[in-house]
């Protein structure tokens, strides 16, 4: 049998796509944009609403992450699955982190539509999440919407005063000036969490994960898994995944004693560096530690601990208003001169100049 012509491919092309709905109307032109690819789904009479609030330095990726599945979604089914605004605390165009300007539909609306209100939040949230927002995101909540943070947007719904006694995250990268902010939560450290009305992720391409989940839960498995191969994404993660991966992964071994040394360690920055004591706990001698350390890592413990201090200082004073000093106890540095020492030789610049960089 001949293969068919490319005339022939055409016209069986134009039939797929005479499938999909003609946009005609103002919404389906916004919302429905054609395409070849198609799933078939029974006409959907109420779309899912979804407000997106910019703040400012919102990271990109976590954005298009959570619109684009919903686009892809209304595509493949030629329908309005889905609808979407964006709105900024005024109203005016918003500049996210890597400093590319959007401009919103409007100002906060009084009463969004029903349906869910996620707050994209990014870098410098404890500075960039105010409370008027946190007071307005507080009352949609309380009307009965589905409130959530995108990246860093966990501040918005902690601030609201809403995240206490539910699961909720944010990217690992902000977790330890998020818990000395607000000690008395405890994030996750998953991609995504969905708990009682208030829906989080880790940002990045953890939006995308929990976009997948929304469209799987309302319109079947068929959809999501078409719109995870139109945005070509090869793996469906849960919430029960970790945002990073493992700790033996990121120490590139599986020597159990080596894995139980530095999660025992990490787990007490804040303390006195006791070598002696992660020994006990082993059952090991302080000798052998040492000999792992040095062996799989390159480093003495005192030294990785001495990074891992750092690093965690680094963190605090870039999303934090905490002082030198308090940053410096918080790592478990006996004093703050110490503490400066050690983080001007590391990163070349003095933990006051550091904290106050761009302000």
């Amino acid at each position: 049998m001949p293969s068919p012509s490319r005339a022939a491919c055409r016209k069986a092309h134009r039939a797929v796509a005479i499938i999909m709905i003609s946009p005609q109307s103002e919404d389906a032109r916004k919302y429905v944009a054609r395409g070849v690819a198609h799933v078939a789904l029974p006409r959907v009479t109420e779309p899912v609403s979804v407000t997106f609030v910019l703040v400012p330095k919102f990271t990109m990726l976590a954005f298009s992450s959570a619109i684009e599945p919903l686009r892809v979604a209304n595509q493949l089914t030629g329908q309005i699955l889905f609808r979407w605004q964006t709105h900024s605390e005024g109203g005016q165009p918003v500049a996210c982190s890597n400093g590319v300007p959007v401009v919103p539909d409007g100002p906060l609306p009084e009463t969004p539509p029903p349906g869910y209100v996620l707050v994209c939040g990014g870098v410098e949230p404890e500075t960039e999440i105010t409370t008027t927002l946190a007071d307005w995101l507080r009352a949609q909540w309380r009307r009965g919407r589905t409130v959530g943070g995108l990246c860093t947007g966990a501040y918005a719904l902690a601030r609201a005063g809403i995240l206490k006694g539910r699961r909720f995250t944010l990217h690992w990268e902000n977790l330890g000036g998020f818990c000395e902010t607000f000690p008395d939560l405890e994030p996750a450290r998953q991609v995504f969490c969905i708990e009682d009305r208030i829906v989080t992720c880790a940002g990045g391409m953890a939006a995308a994960d929990l976009m997948l989940k929304l469209i799987h839960d309302r319109y079947g498995v068929q959809l999501s898994q078409e719109v995870m191969n139109m945005c070509l994404l090869t793996q469906r993660r849960t919430e029960e995944d970790e945002q990073i991966t493992s700790l033996a992964a990121r120490l590139g071994t599986r020597n159990e004693k080596l894995i139980k040394a530095v999660a025992f360690l990490e787990a007490r920055i804040e303390e006195e560096f006791d070598l002696d004591a992660c020994a006990d706990h082993l059952g090991v001698s302080r000798r052998q530690i040492e000999r792992l350390f040095n062996r799989y890592l390159g480093v003495t413990p005192v030294r990785y601990m001495n990074d891992l201090r750092l690093q965690h200082g680094r963190a605090l004073l870039a999303e934090t208003d905490m002082s030198v000093t308090e940053v410096a106890v918080a790592c478990g540095y006996a004093s703050s001169s110490h503490f400066s020492k050690s983080f001007r030789k590391k990163y070349g610049v003095s933990p006051y100049r550091f904290s106050h960089f761009g302000s």
